[in-house]
């Protein structure tokens, strides 16, 4: 009996004594299993801090704001009618031609520039072109010199834009239905663009590439507003894609509005005078 509880008291003395030994041999990924996560205060010292977005520019400040109208004199031509579309995608066009838009005297759609070099200039996003119901929109508007021009489509069928400048072709690129927009530069020299759908004739958009930032299109009730200009004298141009264009001068001085208006007439002068290739 004596024997019997000496050897257990030895075999509990060696078994106490390894206990250490299986703690230190025990390999790190079994430690860690199921133990709890370290702290933040463990954690490595060299994590990688989240990249800061892109500070957005400076908004405009200062300089003055050139307001003014555009109107039409006399009653505007009857619009020439244009044949339904087979095609689903483009239900909801408009079914009448959109080059001369009048409303109450009021003429839409007019590229109101400042014609020259402007000292200040304005950071640029990309001109954005739709098209939506078998219709490019907008129908005008204007890009500073280097701003690209983003072409969407966001009809569930087929377009092709088809950019000419006069009879030349800058570049031709086919759009699946609701696909990848494309982005395009335009050229300085080609000054005014027409964009066109060959699969859909009808489809006309343009674009008037100028060398400063400074334009506007005129709205559905002839309103336009080019803000921000620097103090200084300027040559305003009213463009129309098929009445042609007008000038006028304009005085800016900080924090004041200068008002000017044009007025169109459905001359046959006019008609054959848009630059551009206008047809």
């Amino acid at each position: 009996m004596k024997l019997r509880t000496l050897g257990v008291a030895v075999l509990g003395a060696v078994g106490l004594a390894a206990l250490p030994a299986c703690k230190e041999e025990q390999s790190p990924s079994t430690a860690g299993r199921g133990s709890t996560p370290p702290s933040s205060a463990q954690a490595p010292a060299e994590v990688k801090k989240a990249e800061a977005p892109p500070e957005a520019p400076a908004p405009e400040v200062g300089g003055g704001t050139v307001r003014g109208t555009v109107s039409f004199k006399g009653t505007p031509p009857a619009s020439a009618a244009i044949a339904p579309s087979e095609d689903p995608a483009c239900q909801g066009m408009a079914l009448t031609d959109q080059s001369l838009q009048v409303k109450d005297g009021k003429l839409a759609n007019v590229l109101v520039r400042v014609r020259g070099l402007v000292p200040r200039s304005r950071p640029a996003k990309p001109a954005i072109i739709d098209q939506q119901q078998c219709t490019y929109l907008p129908r005008v508007q204007g890009v500073a010199t280097g701003q690209p021009i983003l072409i969407k489509n966001s009809d569930g069928t087929l377009h092709n834009a088809r950019a000419l400048a006069g009879a030349k072709t800058l570049f031709n690129v086919a759009q699946p239905p609701n696909g990848k927009a494309v982005e395009r530069n335009l050229p300085a020299e080609a000054e005014v663009v027409r964009l066109k759908c060959d699969i859909h004739p009808w489809m006309v958009s343009w674009v008037v590439v100028n060398s400063n930032p400074y334009f506007a299109t005129s709205g559905a009730d002839g309103s336009f507003s080019i803000e921000h200009l620097p103090v200084g004298s300027y040559t305003l141009e009213a463009w129309h894609e098929t009445l042609g264009t007008q000038t006028a001068e304009v005085s800016v001085k900080d924090g004041e509005t200068a008002s000017v208006s044009f007025e169109f007439a459905a001359t046959a002068q006019a008609r054959g005078s848009a630059p551009g290739g206008a047809k």
